[in-house]
């Protein structure tokens, strides 16, 4: 007997929950896998208040196998994307499927269907909603807990995608790099850094305890700015700077976030947050009643942080503050004790900061993927 496969749209209150359990049946015996925090995940999703959604529509697909959960699928629109690039892409995330290619490639037609009737003529993935967000497939490394933020798949992911069309459009790295390994790039650097700004009113300030919502957005706004030019990239609108500025404020700890000053006013900002994978994979997805305090007070024993983000406004991009910048990592890592660093994601196409980031001596752990297809 042939095996029964049928998708639809988890749109019912059970569907939606078969939905987000898949990956416990997918990475039942994957001591990798950190599951997602069940909440934030339905946010994005769709199914409750978020403001990506402002500019965006999104379908989540369930395939069954003779009855059975085997695969999942959210197939969206982003206007803010197209309107900025004058495409008409749409984009796929969220995905998860047993090791079949026939469930992939129900799935995958079924959300193909659904962009065609949008008008859409491609589409990117995966992004969990975007850029922005967590994204890409992992396709090497596999050997260790992703951290904070980042994916983290089965390695036959990649056969089942590219089966069904898609091909690689760009890779994305993770690096990683001890603590005495980063101080000693820092202390090299510096004094150079230093003797070019003399005479400039300048200062790095660590971001501000008491104003830390106001903090984070300027950092966003910097973020938006400094990444204007990236390849794929679409800016944070100003309700999703708002949210994310919220939710960042309940994790970030300050000493590990600094902004640049040139004459008062920003320039530039860096930005790391402590591996709070080493905690949530321990929570099982739920975040309440207890797993935000276990967050902060178990915080102080994690020994890894990601330095996610050392940005600059155009027009300061080649002027070394980012040493400086990362100077003030090194000097905050001290009292908590951590051990390393993982650096990322960095596009491949960032050839400048690959370059660095090999020549200070750090190692490519991770690889992830972006695949696009014609539809």
């Amino acid at each position: 007997m042939s095996d029964t496969i049928s998708v639809r749209a988890a749109t019912s209150w059970r569907d939606r929950r078969r939905f987000q359990r898949l990956p416990w049946a997918i990475y039942a015996n994957d001591p990798n896998w950190v599951p997602p925090i069940l909440s934030q995940e339905r946010l994005l999703l769709g199914w409750g208040r978020h403001p990506f959604f402002d500019h965006a529509e999104m379908v989540t697909l369930l395939a069954e196998r003779n009855g059975k959960v085997a695969g999942r699928l959210a197939v969206f629109v982003n206007d803010t994307h197209n309107a900025k690039y004058d495409e008409k892409r749409g984009f796929f995330g969220f995905f998860e499927c047993v090791d079949d290619p026939a469930v992939a490639r129900e799935l995958f037609a079924t959300g193909r269907a659904w962009l065609l009737q949008r008008g859409m003529t491609a589409w990117r993935g995966p992004v969990n909603p975007s850029l922005n967000y967590t994204c890409g497939l992992l396709i090497d490394g596999f050997g260790s807990p992703p951290v904070f933020l980042m994916t983290y798949n089965p390695p036959y992911y990649a056969a089942l995608i590219e089966a069904c069309g898609f091909v690689k459009t760009q890779d994305m790295y993770a690096y990683e790099m001890d603590v005495a390994l980063l101080a000693k790039l820092v202390d090299r650097y510096r004094p150079a850094v230093m003797a070019s700004l003399e005479g400039d009113d300048f200062v790095v300030r660590r971001f501000d305890r008491k104003h830390l919502a106001s903090e984070i957005r300027t950092f966003l706004e910097i973020y938006n700015r400094a990444l204007d030019g990236t390849w794929g990239f679409t800016p944070l609108q100003q309700g999703e700077v708002a949210h994310i500025a919220a939710e960042l404020g309940q994790i970030i700890a300050p000493e590990f976030a600094a902004f640049a000053m040139v004459d008062g006013v920003a320039v530039g900002a860096v930005l790391a947050l402590l591996d709070y994978n080493q905690i949530i994979r321990k929570l099982n997805g739920r975040l309440l009643p207890f797993g935000v305090f276990r967050l902060l007070w178990g915080r102080k024993r994690i020994n890894v942080a990601r330095a996610m983000a050392v940005t600059m406004l155009p027009e300061h991009q080649q002027s070394g503050l980012g040493v400086v910048l990362l100077d003030r990592l090194v000097e905050s890592a001290k009292p908590w004790g951590l051990s390393g660093w993982e650096f990322s994601w960095v596009l491949e196409s960032n050839e400048a900061s690959r370059g660095s980031l090999r020549r200070a001596g750090t190692r490519l752990t991770k690889t992830y993927r972006i695949y696009d297809r014609m539809l």
